[in-house]
Protein backbone atom coordinates (compact mmCIF):
# COMPACT_ATOMS: atom_id res chain seq x y z
CA UNK A 1 0.00 0.00 0.00
CA UNK A 2 2.95 2.34 0.50
CA UNK A 3 3.69 2.41 -3.22
CA UNK A 4 0.12 2.98 -4.42
CA UNK A 5 -1.41 6.39 -4.93
CA UNK A 6 -4.86 7.40 -3.80
CA UNK A 7 -5.96 7.43 -7.45
CA UNK A 8 -4.80 3.82 -7.94
CA UNK A 9 -6.63 2.71 -4.82
CA UNK A 10 -9.78 4.46 -6.02
CA UNK A 11 -9.51 2.67 -9.40
CA UNK A 12 -9.17 -0.72 -7.69
CA UNK A 13 -12.19 0.04 -5.49
CA UNK A 14 -14.23 0.93 -8.59
CA UNK A 15 -13.03 -2.22 -10.37
CA UNK A 16 -14.07 -4.36 -7.39
CA UNK A 17 -17.55 -2.79 -7.40
CA UNK A 18 -17.99 -3.78 -11.06
CA UNK A 19 -16.46 -7.26 -10.95
CA UNK A 20 -17.23 -8.34 -7.39
CA UNK A 21 -14.93 -8.86 -4.46
CA UNK A 22 -11.49 -10.38 -4.84
CA UNK A 23 -8.82 -11.43 -2.43
CA UNK A 24 -9.29 -13.52 0.72
CA UNK A 25 -13.03 -12.81 1.01
CA UNK A 26 -13.65 -14.14 -2.49
CA UNK A 27 -11.67 -17.28 -1.72
CA UNK A 28 -13.76 -17.84 1.43
CA UNK A 29 -16.91 -17.63 -0.69
CA UNK A 30 -15.54 -20.03 -3.31
CA UNK A 31 -14.56 -22.56 -0.65
CA UNK A 32 -18.02 -22.20 0.93
CA UNK A 33 -19.66 -23.01 -2.41
CA UNK A 34 -17.41 -26.03 -2.97
CA UNK A 35 -17.94 -27.38 0.54
CA UNK A 36 -21.73 -26.97 0.35
CA UNK A 37 -21.74 -28.81 -3.00
CA UNK A 38 -19.75 -31.71 -1.53
CA UNK A 39 -22.00 -31.91 1.52
CA UNK A 40 -25.14 -31.85 -0.61
CA UNK A 41 -23.87 -34.68 -2.82
CA UNK A 42 -23.35 -36.88 0.26
CA UNK A 43 -26.62 -35.91 1.98
CA UNK A 44 -29.62 -38.22 1.59
CA UNK A 45 -32.48 -36.16 3.08
CA UNK A 46 -32.97 -33.03 5.09
CA UNK A 47 -32.01 -29.41 4.74
CA UNK A 48 -29.57 -28.68 1.96
CA UNK A 49 -26.27 -27.13 2.94
CA UNK A 50 -25.94 -23.45 2.13
CA UNK A 51 -22.54 -21.97 1.19
CA UNK A 52 -23.03 -19.38 3.98
CA UNK A 53 -22.84 -22.28 6.46
CA UNK A 54 -19.19 -22.81 5.46
CA UNK A 55 -17.91 -19.25 5.10
CA UNK A 56 -15.96 -18.21 8.20
CA UNK A 57 -16.69 -14.93 9.96
CA UNK A 58 -13.31 -13.59 10.99
CA UNK A 59 -12.51 -11.59 14.13
CA UNK A 60 -15.76 -12.41 15.85
CA UNK A 61 -16.39 -14.32 19.01
CA UNK A 62 -19.64 -15.93 20.12
CA UNK A 63 -21.00 -12.51 21.15
CA UNK A 64 -20.00 -10.49 18.09
CA UNK A 65 -16.86 -8.57 17.13
CA UNK A 66 -13.93 -9.14 19.47
CA UNK A 67 -11.91 -6.35 21.07
CA UNK A 68 -8.15 -6.40 20.68
CA UNK A 69 -7.92 -7.49 24.31
CA UNK A 70 -10.16 -10.51 23.63
CA UNK A 71 -8.13 -11.37 20.52
CA UNK A 72 -4.91 -11.16 22.53
CA UNK A 73 -6.34 -13.40 25.25
CA UNK A 74 -7.46 -15.93 22.61
CA UNK A 75 -4.00 -15.88 20.99
CA UNK A 76 -2.32 -16.39 24.36
CA UNK A 77 -4.66 -19.27 25.20
CA UNK A 78 -3.93 -20.95 21.86
CA UNK A 79 -0.19 -20.36 22.26
CA UNK A 80 -0.33 -22.09 25.65
CA UNK A 81 -2.32 -25.04 24.26
CA UNK A 82 0.23 -25.70 21.53
CA UNK A 83 3.21 -25.35 23.88
CA UNK A 84 4.32 -21.90 22.74
CA UNK A 85 5.89 -19.15 24.82
CA UNK A 86 4.26 -15.83 25.72
CA UNK A 87 6.84 -13.04 25.27
CA UNK A 88 4.52 -10.14 26.13
CA UNK A 89 4.98 -8.21 29.35
CA UNK A 90 2.09 -7.12 31.54
CA UNK A 91 -0.30 -8.74 29.04
CA UNK A 92 -0.25 -5.89 26.51
CA UNK A 93 0.13 -6.30 22.78
CA UNK A 94 3.19 -4.02 22.87
CA UNK A 95 4.04 -4.58 26.48
CA UNK A 96 2.31 -1.40 27.61
CA UNK A 97 -1.02 -2.62 28.98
Amino acid sequence: MRTHTSAELTEWMAYERVTGIFGPERLDILHGIQTAALVNVQRTKGRKADPKDYIPVWDQGPRGPMSWQDMLAAAKAYTGRVGGTDHTTKGGARGDA
